[in-house]
């Protein structure tokens, strides 16, 4: 069952119409996004006991959800992808994307691509993709970070040749004049243009129904073969391999980190 999603509900948690009012139209659906993968998580741990993290005093404005966050788990010294999985990222929305796309029998690359799509809302609210596709980079076959990348500007654009119409929910939230951003158009055209365009198109196909309950939500476990054949895990551990994004990761595993 596709999500409802309370507006008044949701402007509140953004600072109400007149904070709304300042934000641009991508900011807008970054938000909107961010609030509902997080109501998500929260439908499907209703007796976890912790507290909402939209309503704890936020730490930093525009980060993500391990800054706002003060009961965090330890990483182990040799952290793998599925322990970010367990004690860092919001799993349910990208799990029930990954189900859909294996379930109707997409690539194995593209199951993955949807599987960590939306895991960088961890780090930060806004421009998911282009940090999720960098974050990934260098683990992973490039056609899965570049769909990464671009499924964040895909959302806003129709292809009626694979049958993706405009998202409801952003006519329902915020009306019928909604525009996306003048990069986010661009990166549209030059996904177009792009030899790769089906590899994100997919991804955000299977991105809307990451939030229908109607898709069961099995542990991350139930994907251990697909990571251990699509993310080259480094041994050191992630974080502390020298990659070009290990400082990233070290971030997640200790976002309070003074020095």
């Amino acid at each position: 069952m596709p999500m409802e999603i309370d507006r008044r509900a949701f402007v509140a948690s953004i600072g109400g119409v007149a904070a709304a009012s300042l934000l641009s139209h991508e900011e807008r659906a970054e938000a909107l996004e961010h609030y509902m993968i997080e109501e998500i998580e929260q439908q499907d741990a209703p007796s976890s006991g912790s507290q909402n993290d939209r309503n704890k005093p936020a730490k930093a404005r525009g980060t993500g959800t391990v800054f706002r966050m003060d009961d965090l788990e330890d990483m182990p010294a040799q952290p793998t992808l599925i322990d970010f999985y367990n004690k860092r990222f919001r799993t349910s929305h990208v799990i029930r994307s990954a189900t859909r796309a294996l379930e109707t029998g997409q690539p194995e690359r593209t199951v993955f691509a949807c599987l960590i799509h939306d895991v960088t809302q961890a780090l930060v609210r806004s421009d998911h993709g282009w940090w999720g596709g960098q974050l990934f980079e260098p683990y992973v076959d490039e056609r899965i970070s570049w769909a990464v990348r671009y499924h964040q500007a895909l959302r806003f654009f129709p292809d009626p040749s694979v049958g993706y119409e405009y998202p409801e929910m952003y006519n329902r939230i915020w009306g019928v004049d909604y525009e996306p951003d003048d990069y986010i158009k661009a990166a549209h055209k030059e996904a177009l243009e792009h030899k790769w365009y089906m590899e994100a198109r997919l991804v955000t196909m299977n991105d809307e129904y990451g939030f229908d309950r109607d898709i069961p939500v099995g542990p991350i476990e139930d994907f251990t073969d697909i990571i251990g054949r699509q993310f080259k895990q480094p041994k050191e551990g992630i974080g502390y391999d020298g990659s070009p994004t290990a400082h990233m990761w070290r971030t997640l595993i200790n976002p309070n980190r003074s020095l």
